[in-house]
């Protein structure tokens, strides 16, 4: 059984569908461990209370030592014996103590086919630009924004009457599908990383 700790910044759509999966039986051999959130008014924090998964929040206001901030994340997550992590709306950057302490163990999903477009307001990004395909990213975390090694991506076309809002919305859907299959494959053992390259196993 493989336990997660999901990160969450805000209302965690993405963190809903991972339970839902795991919850239907698409995605197995995995729980939710617990939930963490940098915010204490993050939205997903309910839902995970509803759904009887614990949760931990660390305010990250006024918070300047990053490193020190991720080591109080290390000590709190100690006794869940996490196996994975799900960064899921996570509104911040991690530091190498973290990312040491869970070597390719930690995963993103970003709304855009990294590395174009990284940060925030991705599908604006996107837009923007005038490509003509967009989509998503499930990638591991290292100590940059959105520069870890690439697990899988999902994509979109991108219509001539698209806003940041429909865009971002078709891109979600693919977010949530995608997400699932990349903690699946962890799950069944089946990634192999190797520097910048993540390969997918036989079963």
């Amino acid at each position: 059984m493989i336990n997660i700790a999901v990160f969450i910044s805000g209302r965690g759509s993405n963190f809903l569908a991972l339970l839902k999966n795991i919850e239907n039986g698409a995605l197995k051999d995995c729980r939710i461990a617990v939930v963490f959130s940098n915010n204490p008014n993050a939205k997903g924090l309910e839902y995970a209370a509803n759904a009887g998964i614990k949760t931990i929040i660390i305010p990250s206001k006024n918070r300047d030592d990053r490193k020190e901030y991720d080591k109080e994340i290390i000590d709190a997550l100690a006794e869940y014996d996490i196996d994975l992590i799900c960064l899921a709306g996570y509104m911040r950057i991690v530091t190498s103590e973290l990312v040491e302490a869970y070597k390719n163990k930690i995963m993103n999903i970003h709304p855009a086919l990294l590395p174009s477009f990284p940060g925030l307001h991705a599908q604006k990004q996107a837009l923007d630009y005038g490509v003509k395909v967009s989509g998503c990213t499930v990638h591991f975390v290292d100590c940059g924004m959105d520069t870890g090694a690439v697990i899988l991506q999902k994509t979109v076309p991108v219509y001539d009457n698209d806003t940041e809002d429909t865009l971002s919305a078709r891109i979600l859907e693919q977010e949530h599908t995608a997400y699932t299959e990349a903690v699946a494959l962890y799950a069944a053992g089946r990634l192999k990383v190797s520097g910048r390259k993540v390969g997918v196993l036989d079963k």
